[in-house]
């Protein structure tokens, strides 16, 4: 018995060390779950008997169920343990790898992805966890780190599907994802501890509903638009009606004592402004993976084109998500020197820059990786950004909600971004050998458009105030807020 606290100690002290890869392994995860399903989506009409309609909502579900999740379990986590809510992200997550893996059957194919996006909500939680558990020296390189595993999964993922799908059957990448998944799971229960830091009283119900269903009409019109038609009947009344149950949301959570996401701290500068850049670098990331996979592909015959295999595609992605692991402290000692805001400008100039770089020369494969490379670089550094000024604006028992926000407006930005390249090649294409191929113009239209995004994204940074000036009043005199810090409950 007498050596008993000294063993105690010893593995608090090992879980403690352990707790900034694990959460990055989450991290990383969710964002390969994500990516897997996209190597495959040209053979799945086939593979399941359905259309590549049906087929198309397997990214879909998994989007719209992420948006909505990840606000939604940020605002859980604050209230009831952040480590509870990720551990059921987590296994939600993994329950919808392990069903992708059962059936070919359409239907729960698509429900399962549904499942994945759930995992969504781990970046914003995993952030939070790491500002209360980690000393104030240490938080900001792991913040960086776990904000930037969303674009280190997301290259990973590609070339691990692109493999798997070559040389196996398509379902052993699910199988691959249920074992990475029930490990990181494992890994999670057993290295997190439970923050004390809650945010106690009654769950927002209603405004959890009323942010699902305006996200959804919204989501839905923005992913479907260019195949459903952006004058057509369904699209419009999406759009419509996200604008009205998003009204009705807004006044909701204005009224409400306990709101889902507190609208008047949002509407603050310091808080604001980062959430309009996420949105923003979201856009101007995103177009880089899109485009390149699609160039590269190309025919030989479109003149520009290097014709590239899909496991060649994802290999020449793979040094983006080396380049944001390895920089992700750069950045954050960058943060420590200059700002966070600074950090992010640099950032999104430096996208802007390598949208300059793919411009001038998109025929060659090293100036190809070179501007995919700068674009990464800034994405690093823009990305590792942003929840360091959201975590210096918002109270401690908000962290997890103000992420989930944060990180939903980047999703928001990708779907955007997905649609308007996609209208951008459509109207840009030529035929050859009877199959219409994006033209190298249009290319360069959709690089000129991400590139402008991240300029103002920059403009957007410059704008965020100084740790030192005022931002105004967050709250009205008497209007009762969630409380800062409750210690209800000790670690687990």
């Amino acid at each position: 018995m007498k050596f008993a606290p000294i063993s105690s100690a010893h593995g608090v002290g090992m879980c403690s060390r352990l707790t900034v890869p694990v959460l990055a392994f989450g991290g990383i995860l969710m964002a390969v779950t994500q990516t897997v399903v996209v190597p495959l989506l040209p053979d799945l009409p086939r593979l399941t008997g359905s259309s590549p309609g049906a087929v198309s909502w397997l990214v879909t579900a998994t989007l719209l169920a992420g948006a909505v999740l990840t606000p939604v379990l940020g605002r859980a986590g604050d209230m009831y343990g952040k480590r509870r809510v990720l551990l059921a992200a987590l296994g939600l997550m993994t329950v919808g790898s392990t069903l992708c893996a059962l059936t070919s059957d359409i239907r729960v194919l698509i429900a399962a992805r549904a499942l994945q996006g759930a995992a969504a909500a781990v970046v914003p939680l995993s952030i939070s966890i790491l500002r209360d558990e980690l000393p104030p020296e240490r938080t900001g390189s792991a913040v960086a780190l776990m904000s930037s595993t969303v674009g280190i999964g997301a290259a990973l993922g590609l070339p691990l599907a692109a493999l798997i799908v070559q040389y196996a059957d398509w379902h052993a990448m699910f199988w691959a994802t249920s074992a990475l998944g029930a490990i990181g799971l494992a890994l999670a229960w057993w290295t997190v501890r439970e923050s004390p830091v809650r945010s106690p009283g009654r769950f927002d119900t209603w405004g959890a509903l009323g942010l699902a269903v305006g996200l959804v009409c919204l989501l839905l019109a923005v992913s479907q638009g260019g195949q459903w038609g952006w004058g057509s009947v369904p699209v419009l009344g999406l759009f419509a009606g996200a604008f009205v149950v998003l009204a009705v949301w807004c006044r909701q959570q204005l009224r409400a004592k306990q709101p889902l996401v507190d609208l008047r701290l949002a509407s603050g500068r310091r808080v604001a402004l980062p959430h309009v850049a996420a949105l923003l670098a979201g856009f101007a990331f995103y177009a880089n993976s899109l485009v390149t996979a699609q160039l590269v592909q190309a025919p030989l015959a479109s003149g520009y084109g290097l014709g590239l295999s899909i496991v060649a595609t994802g290999l020449c992605l793979l040094p983006n998500g080396l380049i944001m692991l390895v920089l992700s402290p750069v950045s954050a000692r960058v943060s420590t020197a200059y700002g966070a805001r600074v950090t992010l400008a640099i950032g999104s100039g430096l996208i802007a820059l390598g949208y300059v770089v793919r411009i001038i020369d998109s025929r060659h494969l090293w100036v190809i990786i070179l501007g995919a490379a700068v674009v990464s670089t800034g994405t690093t550094f823009a990305y590792s950004a942003l929840p360091t000024l959201i975590l210096r604006a918002v109270p401690l028992a908000q962290t997890a909600s103000a992420n989930g926000v944060n990180v939903l407006m980047r999703t928001i930005g990708q779907s955007v971004c997905s649609a308007a390249v996609a209208a951008v090649l459509v109207r840009h294409t030529t035929l050859i050998d009877g199959v219409h191929v994006p033209t190298l113009p249009g290319y360069q239209l959709a690089f000129a458009m991400a590139g402008t995004i991240a300029l103002v994204a920059c403009a957007a940074a410059i704008a965020i105030p100084s740790d030192a000036a005022p931002d105004g009043p967050r709250r009205p005199a008497g209007r009762p807020g969630p409380t800062q810090e409750t210690a209800l409950e000790g670690s687990s």
